[in-house]
């Protein structure tokens, strides 16, 4: 399956369906009189979150999304039936923007989450409805309202736990199909991810989603490489992990220059938690691996220790780096449930 993580639609929900104008004429019954029935609503356009999709690429092939029209009404009091609803069925981190691609409308992280963005017109009233004691006979019935029509933006961001960044070929993807089920591409070239990956990483009975996005190069933010775009996929992390690779001649260099990166992005990301690793350890020797993670903690201004060894093809040290990114991870879940209590108790 294709990854698509952004999509152009226009929507347009139903007309309603226009009144009828209608008069009771029967045999033997002494009294007649307007009979004309309303038309029906039009249907709406809903947008529902749903689990086990992780692309837009659906919307590759379609563009268009028109609900149906209301029935009209008829006589003997029939109102129209009701026009049918068009659900567009999207992946949990879906937000919907305005046409001007800044107007947030609607951000679907849960599945089950549904809303209407475009409501059918009201059916129009048929002459019953405008029977009284001084127009005994009206001959006057309303055609249905029209519908909403508009664009929207469909943009994807991928609901994750932790994300991983650094560098082209830093090892991110054999990090991520070492811990988890996922089976990204892995290569010795660069920008070898060309889409994200996800995959749920199990850690003492506990689970999180890990999020591996295309590697950053300097100048990212300006479109050079893949761009920066995808970062947009970390920006819900709790948590991300800075790989760092350590047969890089000069390590603080590449990571001074993905945090540049991630700060000319924004979106918070350079404020994130991030727990920093040297990863191909195990394709150096001592004295190398201790000069460049001295190196590397300069950089980061944080102590040596705090510099995680890492080989994602050996897998030393990854039972340690998984056990610090849950520690953050629940420590954050902890603190976003004290604030929602909180807001909770603070309601009236």
């Amino acid at each position: 399956m294709r990854f698509l993580d952004e999509a152009k639609v226009h929507i347009a929900s139903g007309n309603g369906g226009p009144g009828a104008v209608s008069f009771r004429r029967e045999k033997f019954i002494e009294f007649g009189g307007p009979d004309g029935g309303d038309g029906g609503r039009g249907g709406d356009v809903i947008v529902e979150c749903v689990a086990n999709l992780n692309t837009l690429i659906d919307f590759r092939y379609r563009q268009h999304f028109k609900a149906g029209t209301g029935k009209g009404g008829a006589g003997k009091q029939r109102t129209g039936g009701r026009g049918s609803d068009v659900v567009l069925r999207v992946p949990p981190g879906t937000q919907i923007y305005e046409e001007d691609k800044e107007t947030l409308i609607a951000d679907l992280t849960e599945p089950g989450q549904r809303i209407v963005l475009a409501r059918g017109g009201d059916g129009g009233f048929g002459n019953m409805h405008y029977k009284s004691s001084t127009n005994q006979a009206p001959r006057r019935a309303d055609p249905g309202w029209p519908g909403e029509e508009r664009w929207i933006w469909l943009r994807l961001k991928l609901v994750a736990d932790a994300g991983l960044v650094g560098l082209p070929n830093a090892g991110k993807s054999t990090f991520l199909a070492a811990v988890s089920r996922a089976r990204p591409k892995i290569a010795d070239y660069p920008f070898t991810t060309i889409a994200p990956n996800l995959g749920v990483v199990y850690v003492g009975g506990t689970e999180f989603v890990l999020a591996d996005i295309p590697g950053l190069i300097e100048g990212a933010h300006e479109g050079a490489g893949l761009g920066d775009r995808f970062l947009g996929h970390i920006e819900r992390c709790r948590v991300l992990l800075h790989l760092v690779d350590g047969t890089e001649e000069a390590p603080d260099e590449a990571y001074r220059t993905v945090r540049k990166e991630l700060e000319a992005y924004g979106g918070r990301l350079a404020a994130k938690p991030e727990i920093l690793a040297l990863n191909k350890c195990d394709a150096l020797d001592d004295e190398t691996v201790a000069e460049r993670r001295a190196a590397l903690a300069k950089a980061a201004g944080v102590p040596v220790d705090a510099v995680r060894l890492l080989s994602g093809a050996t897998r030393a040290g990854v039972q340690e780096v998984l056990g610090a990114l849950l520690r953050q991870i629940e420590s954050a879940r902890a603190a976003e449930g004290e604030a929602e209590r909180g807001e909770e108790a603070w309601t009236p």
